[in-house]
């Protein structure tokens, strides 16, 4: 007699597992990463690899010492080291990527119980506490196609302040011809990626339009250069690949948009009136906060319960 296998539905035996979603994300971040390959040199190829490797080896010794089943083989931690390195600069020291995945997996995913039991995007986290830490080797970004001329790296943010002349094109952002991190430069590239995840159904796109289209209108009201800021900085990343992410985000299509609402909104808060230029990162990780009590606001009522009656007297 066969062995009787009692598990929580759904019973479809051709869902979507772990793997083939991360195996789809890895895919979708392909076309920026080589992007960051051409435009800021071989230095790229290894900066990925030492994350990649570090989050893989962090995640096994984690589970081993907490004596708990291996989890490496569902691609989660493959697919945190290469969210990681698409959020640093291709001259970061390659000790300070270890630091960024031990945050990452030790940290922020592991100690709360693994994948899908943490509460903020390890990746992120693991970049606001490099940022936080080094500062400067943060902010160090080369020109593209100069990464062997040490003299043309440059510490200027590539985003623009309010009230200022653009100093890059529209069209070499959306290419990707500018200084910054691995995976924020070329929004075709990444758009690319987050079609790719909607067309497979892998992501939607509810979160990425309400965060890209909230931090446009509100741009365009104050009389910044809206295109301009949805095309420079991590906009881009952090839509398609951080605000949707399945364990920090909400479940409902509401919540999606309400999350992508208040990424938009801090974003602009942060870029306009804050002392750090980029605010992506720290909109996503506040509204990974919120999203537990975004998801009360928008959950959907049960079909046919009935609110208990309140006691009156």
């Amino acid at each position: 007699m066969d062995k009787l296998i009692v598990s929580p539905s759904p019973h479809d035996e051709n869902y979507t597992k772990t793997t083939n979603i991360m195996l789809n994300v890895i895919i979708a971040l392909l076309p920026a990463w080589g992007a960051a390959v051409y435009f800021f040199g071989l230095r790229v190829i290894p900066l990925t690899a030492v994350c990649i490797g570090s989050c893989i080896f962090f995640e096994y010794v984690c589970r081993a010492m907490m004596k708990r089943s291996n989890t490496i083989g569902d691609l989660s931690a493959v697919v945190t080291g290469l969210i990681l390195a698409m959020n640093l600069p291709s001259t970061l020291p390659y000790w300070m990527a270890v630091i960024g995945s031990f945050v990452a997996i030790v940290i922020v995913k592991q100690l709360f119980g693994g994948l899908g039991q943490n509460f903020a995007n390890p990746a992120i986290t693991a970049r606001i506490v490099l940022m936080i830490s080094f500062p400067a080797a943060m902010t160090k970004w080369v020109e593209p196609f100069t990464h062997t001329d040490l003299d043309a790296i440059s510490g200027a943010t590539p985003l623009p302040l309010a009230g200022t002349d653009n100093a890059v094109s529209y069209l070499d952002l959306f290419l990707g011809k500018t200084g910054g991190c691995l995976g924020e430069t070329c929004a075709l590239a990444l758009l690319i990626g987050g079609l790719y995840l909607a067309a497979r159904k892998i992501i939607s796109l509810a979160a990425p339009l309400s965060f890209i289209g909230s931090l446009f209108i509100l741009s365009w009201i104050s009389g910044s250069d809206p295109v301009y800021q949805i095309l420079a900085g991590g906009v881009f990343l952090g839509a398609f690949f951080m605000a949707t992410d399945y364990a920090t985000t909400p479940i409902t299509t509401k919540g999606k948009i309400v999350f992508g609402l208040g990424c938009g909104i801090i974003t602009f808060i942060i870029r306009r009136f804050g002392s750090y230029p980029e605010g992506v990162s720290f909109s996503i990780l506040l509204m990974n906060v919120l999203t537990p009590y975004i998801e009360q606001l928008t959950r959907t009522k049960v079909l046919g319960a009935k609110e208990a009656e309140k006691n009156e007297g």
